[in-house]
């Protein structure tokens, strides 16, 4: 009788170690399932990360174009406003443009060199 309840306790024994290395095999095989899922998401972000890039890329060279397009549109605007109120202005623009001057006076030029 001694050996039917040794028999017992060896067959309880294998399926406790066999119940534990199915537990490791299943912690193993979880942990690469969650490294293979995250690896996916990373990897599928990757495309829209660098997309986002170049919209901001983008962006930033139409504010530039926006910016410099505003500039040109004011300095124009005061040039406008300066030749209808500025007596002065009008005068420098008709001597530098279309070499008109007084009687009596000189004007100097200076050409660059190119």
């Amino acid at each position: 009788m001694p050996s039917k309840k040794t028999a017992p306790r060896a067959k309880i024994t294998r399926l406790r170690a066999q119940t534990k290395a199915i537990h490791v095999v299943n912690a193993v095989l979880m942990a690469l399932f969650g490294l293979s899922l995250g690896g996916l998401t990373v990897a599928s972000a990757l495309p829209q990360k660098r997309k986002l890039a170049e919209k901001q890329a983008e962006l930033e060279r139409v504010l530039e174009q926006e910016r410099q397009v505003v500039a040109a549109k004011e300095d124009a605007q005061a040039g406008c406003d300066a030749i209808g109120e500025d007596p002065e202005y009008l005068e420098i623009h008709a001597v530098d443009r279309l070499n008109v001057h007084r009687p009596g006076t000189t004007i100097f030029r200076m050409e660059r060199e190119n």
